[in-house]
């Protein structure tokens, strides 16, 4: 991963708009393979040469090949590993952990009852969405390890790995290629576990399934985003757990995660987390001070994080009582997935000046809180701030170097 003394960087986090005619093959996409096939290299052609235009220096694939093969992003990962199965939930049995948001829905019932939290984070929230009495209900189905985990996703990775590279080709010294992948923590810990002696047991087996897919990327020479919200959203699903119980929790993921990573090059590694993008109150996230010493435990060089929602915008301030590691990047959203509005890029630039000021301006890039995609409601926005988040780069650069 480059390091710059002469400008900041820029990035995302991962998730872009499709254009609308993939879309509209993908609705019946069984039907539709061939041309969808036809359709996708062009298309991500297409997203890298608009990120570029942009003015972002490390560029992804907009996630379009995993969401024209699977379906979703979040759970591609089941075509790639065997030894989940989605079976029927027994009703009588008590669910795994809590679902999203518990923390808050305590709190805030009637906005729960409402289902106004399940319509999206980022757009206006639709009239007639979700009207009392019809909000989401526990699903029938649940995902269950069944049998000895495996990576069989080889010829799948490469395709995602193949579609970047030749979109990147003539283009090495302008940008950065990352792929993103799922975390072992998102791809496996909300499932049961019906095959491995315990949990322990069980999730280092997702790890090391996990794995295959981060070093095939690696060993492209591009970098793995590796995606892990459940790293601070966990402890929604947790809700009567102490910050201390979540610690614990936390110090166990940590070694998931570094299992999961096991002979990767750090410099190839970034590790991404944030509160989740449900569109809900998150008066009850926990406070990032209470896990980013853990954070830093993972063996990635750089760490994305979100840094602009109202939530979390405040706390850039942990950086003047925690000391980031050597060789450390910082990748802080500073701008975001929950608004439609278009950050300013002075304001922009006030937050990574920020940052700079206490980690230094060779230790940052510009990020997003998360990917943007599918959360603001058009993309003609989505666009809009990542020109905006370079132009503050820009700003925030000359101003540190003027210093």
């Amino acid at each position: 991963m480059r390091r710059s003394t002469d400008r900041i960087l820029t990035t995302h986090g991962g998730n872009l708009p499709r254009p609308a005619d993939l879309d509209a093959l993908l609705v019946d996409a069984d039907s539709n393979r061939d041309a969808i096939e036809k359709r996708l290299p062009l298309a991500v052609q297409e997203v890298v040469d608009k990120q570029i235009a942009c003015g972002v220096t490390v560029i992804n694939d907009g996630e379009y090949v995993k969401a024209a093969n699977m379906g979703s992003y979040t759970s591609y990962i089941q075509s790639r590993v065997t030894g989940w199965e989605t079976l029927p939930r027994d009703p009588s049995a008590a669910p795994k952990r809590a679902g999203p948001g518990e923390r808050d829905r305590r709190d805030f019932p009637g906005f729960y009852e409402s289902g106004l939290w399940f319509a999206g984070a980022g757009g206006p929230v639709r009239p007639g969405f979700m009207t009392p009495g019809n909000a989401p209900k526990r699903p029938a189905t649940e995902k269950v390890c069944t049998g000895p985990l495996t990576y069989v996703g080889q010829d799948a990775i490469q395709g995602d790995i193949d579609a970047l590279k030749v979109a990147l080709k003539g283009k090495e010294d302008q940008v950065e290629g990352f792929i993103a992948a799922l975390g072992p923590l998102s791809a496996g810990a909300g499932a049961r576990n019906a095959h491995y002696a315990d949990e322990r047991d069980y999730m280092m087996a997702v790890a090391a399934a996990m794995r295959n897919e981060y070093k095939a990327i690696t060993d492209a020479g591009l970098i793995v985003q590796v995606d892990e919200p459940e790293f601070a959203t966990s402890w929604m699903f947790y809700p009567d757990w102490s910050v201390e119980q979540y610690r614990d929790y936390l110090n166990f993921a940590v070694e998931v995660i570094n299992h999961a990573l096991d002979g990767l090059p750090q410099e190839q590694v970034r590790f991404h987390m944030c509160w989740g993008s449900g569109h809900r109150p998150h008066v009850h996230d926990i406070e990032f001070r209470h896990i980013v010493d853990l954070l830093l435990k993972v063996n990635a060089q750089a760490y994305s994080f979100e840094a602009s929602n109202v939530r979390h915008a405040h706390e850039w301030r942990i950086w003047e009582d925690v000391k980031l590691p050597e060789g450390k990047i910082l990748v802080p959203g500073v701008v975001g997935h929950m608004t439609d509005l278009v950050e300013h890029p002075e304001l922009v630039a006030e937050r990574l000046v920020n940052f700079a000021s206490l980690v230094g301006m060779e230790n940052i890039q510009a990020g997003t809180d998360c990917g943007i995609g599918s959360r603001v409601g058009h993309e003609e926005i989505v666009w809009a701030k990542l020109s905006a988040m370079a132009e503050g780069a820009a700003l925030a650069t000359r101003r540190l170097r003027g210093k």
